[in-house]
């Protein structure tokens, strides 16, 4: 097994209020007329209270060009990393000597190098630590960076793993586009930032505190759905590709998914305490909810986290994670779930259970 030592989610600046961005961003998207005014009231109806943003919000309207906005993504983004990697290992007890592994994923900048490269040295990481940055998985790739990160400590129960997820959305809004699905996005995603130490059964866990380890993950990519999630990449920069139909297509399948992980490990929905669901609107967490049978408590952190801070793609079931960590769950021996949803159409989930190594 592998179990996950410490998460550290972060965030940029103060908390924006939603009708504070609204101001600022509607313009930039939609001339005067109803459709600036259908933007104003889709960032009411986003289930979205507050945001942070990676660039004070003055800046936005100064923002032309992808690769201008990819070098803030750069700067911003390494300076978050950064923070969150500090908090996580001293959280876990350990140091950067101590990585061996380091999973990076985004979908809202690109670069080569990495930020990944940039960790090791601003960390002090050893010089030959693994590096793996992964771009493309969307907002699920928290979830199948935690997945790919058991696997490889399930043969390695030795060494310590460090995940990173870095998501700026805020620098992806196409001005000038009153598209829908812009209009939406424009509403729905925040920026922020998390990372995760996971560590093998021969590696210490902190004490004094209990920790869940990973027992088994699932992915699944639904065939012919590629235009329903997703980006179109242009000149300037990543629009993104939004689609109506995206909850009922997940309620459809993700049943039988989360039945299918469960019965590898003889469990049933009814067996699972806790669960820990992307933050990715409304709807998508209504579809999670009824496709389940979920009571409304179960998804209260995911709520919580959607009204504080919006739709941090992959980040945003990490900071889920986290709140459902601080809240001593899942207890030592109960089970949790942890699923995300990404382009492909694709859904990853991680089997947890709580452990008590203190």
């Amino acid at each position: 097994m592998s179990r996950v030592l410490a998460v550290a989610p972060v965030l940029p600046g103060p908390a924006h209020p939603q009708e504070e961005i609204a101001d600022v961003v509607a313009p930039l998207l939609a001339p005067a007329g109803p459709r600036r005014e259908l933007a104003r009231r889709l960032h009411t109806a986003s289930g979205v209270r507050t945001r942070h943003l990676a660039l004070p919000l003055a800046d936005y309207a100064h923002l032309a060009g992808f690769g201008a906005a990819n070098a803030r993504f750069a700067r911003a983004g390494t300076d978050l990393a950064e923070q969150a990697c500090h908090e996580a290992l001293a959280a876990a007890g350990l140091g950067p000597e101590d990585v061996d592994l380091l999973l990076f994923t985004t979908v809202t900048g690109v670069g080569a190098p990495s930020i990944d490269a940039t960790l090791v040295g601003r960390l002090g990481l050893r010089p030959d630590v693994r590096r793996m940055p992964s771009f493309g998985l969307g907002c699920a790739g928290g979830a199948a960076g935690l997945a790919h990160l058991h696997e490889y400590l399930v043969g390695h129960p030795d060494q310590v793993a460090l995940l990173v997820s870095v998501e700026l959305c805020s620098l992806t809004f196409q001005r000038d586009d009153p598209s829908t699905a812009n209009l939406v996005s424009s509403g729905l995603f925040g920026d922020g930032a998390t990372a995760v130490v996971v560590a093998g059964d021969d590696v210490a866990a902190p004490a004094g505190r209990p920790v869940p380890e990973v027992v088994g993950t699932r992915s699944r990519i639904y065939a012919g759905t590629a235009e329903h999630l997703g980006w179109d990449v242009r000149d300037t920069g990543f629009a993104i590709v939004l689609s109506a139909e995206l909850p009922s297509l997940l309620g459809a399948h993700l049943a039988g998914d989360v039945k299918d992980l469960l019965a590898t490990h003889g469990l049933e929905l009814g067996d699972v305490g806790t669960w820990v669901v992307h933050a990715g609107g409304p709807k998508i967490v209504d579809a999670v909810r009824d496709a389940l049978g979920l009571e409304e408590a179960a998804l209260a952190r995911t709520r919580a986290t959607l009204a504080a801070q919006g739709n941090l793609s992959s980040s945003s079931v990490l900071h889920v994670l986290a709140a459902t960590l601080d809240d001593g769950a899942p207890p030592p021996g109960g089970w949790a779930v942890l699923m995300a949803f990404g382009p492909g159409v694709s859904t990853e989930l991680v089997l947890l259970r709580g452990r008590d190594d203190a």
